[in-house]
């Protein structure tokens, strides 16, 4: 990563979490505040949220309403990953480098975190203060609640949850489409978001995110298989200890980290039509092949 790129990234998750922190409940007045912020507040990426800022930035939406967007698709994403580690999921016990929800306060804690979390999420979209338009309000509720539900993220996670039993190995096409629910989907959300903030056709964006989104789901498999734990914050090699078909098992791994520099190039050359202005989405599309956690 460039220097420049560093600095923004950095800037950018800087804002998103001081967004978070002043949208999040105070633990005086909740009793799950305090798991809330535990799992949204403890680093990540910000993947999400700064595709959200940056594709917002060439529509000229304002900063407000764009950081607003983010923090929203952000406690969603967060609601995903505190119910994905259940013992009833993928029953994992490091998130981030720290004890997931429910090893640290227990499962029906962790249900009710997420449950809290996917919900403030259309609380903040909601509010005015996203956007004075409710036509446009609704259209990010409406397309937020498709992409996390059971044709998106929820579809993706049932439809990985039916891999396990199945008899024969998925395809690559089974895999492709499964990832581009369970991962995808929130990731599109986040791409398109800008264009609909403001205003404007997220077709280009979409097509971006599409590429983008496989992209960083094979870089995952990668990392399953080549990553730290460490570094992760997390168990790796699941997949491989229970028999599960990923990108790396079907493509293997050269043939895996060729499909994925292959998509992002194709994800950096959809947005030719918005110029250097895209750059910082250009940037984060490499990011996503070139990160060890």
């Amino acid at each position: 990563m460039s220097a420049a790129f560093t600095e923004l990234l950095a800037g950018t998750v800087s804002q998103v979490e001081s967004t978070l922190d002043a949208l999040l409940p105070d633990p005086a007045d909740s009793l799950i505040a305090h798991q809330m912020r535990y799992t949204t507040l403890n680093g990540g990426k910000r993947l999400r949220a700064f595709l959200v800022v940056h594709s917002a930035s060439l529509f000229d939406v304002p900063e407000g309403a764009a950081l607003r967007a983010a923090a929203a698709i952000e406690c969603v994403h967060a609601y995903s990953l505190v119910h994905d580690d259940l013992p009833c999921m993928d029953d994992d016990d490091l998130r981030r480098g720290k004890p997931t929800v429910h090893v640290k306060w227990g499962d029906a804690t962790a249900v009710l975190v997420g449950d809290a979390l996917q919900t403030i999420a259309f609380e903040i979209l909601a509010d005015p203060a996203t956007s004075p338009d409710p036509a446009l309000r609704l259209q990010l509720i409406s397309s937020l609640a498709r992409a996390a539900g059971a044709r998106g993220m929820v579809l993706g996670q049932a439809q990985d949850i039916a891999a396990e039993t199945t008899a024969t190995a998925l395809t690559l096409k089974q895999i492709t489409d499964l990832q581009a629910n369970k991962t995808g989907a929130l990731i599109r959300w986040a791409a398109e978001a800008g264009a609909l903030l403001g205003q404007s056709d997220p077709a280009i964006l979409s097509q971006f995110a599409t590429a983008l989104g496989l992209a960083f789901q094979i870089q995952d498999d990668i990392l399953d298989i080549e990553g730290d734990a460490k570094t992760a914050g997390k168990r790796l090699q699941k997949d491989a200890e229970a028999g599960k078909a990923t990108f790396v098992s079907v493509l293997g791994l050269a043939a895996a980290k060729s499909r994925a520099a292959s998509l992002v190039t194709e994800a950096c050359d959809v947005l030719a039509p918005y110029g250097s202005a895209a750059d910082p989405l250009r940037q984060v599309a490499g990011f996503v092949i070139q990160r060890n956690m």
